[in-house]
């Protein structure tokens, strides 16, 4: 199910992206952040699909929190001539990377259980028994 929303959302986001109109180079940093910020909560909402704890409430509060968090820190930087906008990259990007490495092991191990990997792994152990 949250497959198909993603799906049909970056359908919908690539339909409005080809429509709109390019975005001044003033908002372009706040813009990029949101963005940063958002993908954090969808591989946050993917991975707590996976454990099987997702909360519609909880993604959609932290979608738009995340998004707006990390706006209003690029702003505050901007202000204070402070690179604080660095550091929410910094956080989002290494949530996403731990996000991603989590649903890239559920995967592996959902692959591996299967048969035919199993068989591939035993066939490997015998031919390094006999070497």
């Amino acid at each position: 199910m949250i497959i198909i929303a993603i799906v049909i959302g970056c359908i919908i986001g690539a339909l409005i992206g080809m429509n709109i109109p390019i975005i001044p180079y003033t908002y372009s940093g706040y813009l990029a952040i949101a963005i940063i910020a958002a993908l954090d909560s969808v591989f946050g909402a993917i991975t707590s699909s996976l454990k099987k704890n997702f909360d519609i409430k909880i993604f959609i509060s932290g979608f738009f929190v995340n998004a707006i968090l990390a706006m209003l820190l690029t702003y505050l930087g901007e202000k204070l001539n402070v690179d604080i906008h660095l550091a929410a990259v910094v956080v989002f990007v290494g949530r996403m990377f731990n996000n991603l490495g989590t649903i890239r092991r559920y995967y592996v191990d959902k692959i591996s259980s299967k048969k035919i990997f199993k068989k591939a792994e035993e066939t490997i152990k015998q031919a390094n028994k006999e070497m």
